[in-house]
């Protein structure tokens, strides 16, 4: 897929990591470079309002005296899940296309800024999806995780069992095999674990044969936060994985970019192989 879009945000940071490559900018990519800026300067102004968790929708009386339910959809809930030191206010663009489109019922979910290990991040994910399940009366959800946000729903799905209650996630620049990005950060615990080589990276290359997450990985060939970019691409041989290839856009661009949200869309519009009829595997 190709996106118009923008340079990596910081210019030194570019030239430190391609050298030799600023004598090709041309007019239109430093335009690019500047709506990359402008992108990072909105978010910014966005961060305050979305400190909070948002607030659940009511919910219905179930029949029978159950727990309360919202009233059904077609498709499952859509969770979204942001990066490192962010929150859900940089979802606003994305959820806005996606609830206009199908009316989803979509969940922004925010984790704690001094979460300082991956592992605990995914457990508490999972106690969300099951309160989601609950609330919604759906057996499973689609994750859309942004950077760190996906390598916690990825963990979740392929190490503690989330497979059976995410049917589809999709991650957007997201370090599956481990990101070398600014070694000054590593001095933080889960800075550290998303470095290539890791524990956890390593952890996630072990065989996992039988999950049934459908993977969908979006990386961008301008993204300055993954280093080398491929490595926001899902490759793991035991896992339903595509890679959907972003070119001309940075990092916090790629929950924002409309052409992006429209493949989103598309990819949750899309049953996995295992729903499909006639797919030749099993349904779940």
């Amino acid at each position: 897929m190709k996106v118009t879009g923008a340079l990596p945000y910081f210019l030194p940071l570019y030239r430190r990591l391609w050298p030799g490559r600023l004598t090709d900018l041309s007019a239109a990519l430093l335009k690019a470079t500047a709506l990359e800026a402008a992108i990072l300067a909105g978010h910014l102004l966005l961060y305050p309002t979305g400190l909070v968790q948002e607030r659940r929708p009511a919910a219905h009386p179930a029949r029978g005296g159950g727990a309360a339910r919202l009233p059904e959809r077609s498709g499952p809930p859509v969770v979204l899940l942001h990066g490192f030191i962010d929150n859900r206010s940089v979802f606003v663009l994305l959820r806005r296309s996606l609830a206009r489109d199908g009316g989803r019922r979509i969940a922004s979910l925010n984790y704690s800024p001094l979460t300082c290990d991956i592992r605990t991040a995914a457990e508490l994910l999972g106690r969300h999806i099951e309160e989601i399940c609950e609330r919604t009366g759906s057996d499973r959800v689609d994750v859309v995780g942004h950077s760190l946000g996906g390598l916690i729903a990825r963990y979740y799905a392929q190490c503690l069992g989330g497979d059976l209650r995410v049917r589809t996630l999709v991650t957007l620049g997201t370090p599956h095999s481990g990101t070398r990005a600014v070694p000054l950060a590593g001095a933080h615990p889960i800075v550290r674990q998303m470095r290539p080589g890791s524990p956890l990276i390593e952890e996630l290359a072990r065989p996992a044969p039988g999950c049934r997450t459908r993977f969908v990985g979006f990386w961008s060939d301008l993204d300055s936060v993954m280093v080398p970019q491929e490595t926001a691409r899902v490759d793991h041989p035991d896992l339903d994985a595509d890679n959907v290839r972003v070119t001309g856009i940075g990092h916090l661009a790629l929950p924002v970019h409309p052409a992006v949200a429209v493949r989103i869309r598309e990819v949750l519009d899309t049953a996995p192989a295992g729903e499909r009829p006639g797919s030749g595997r099993a349904a779940v």
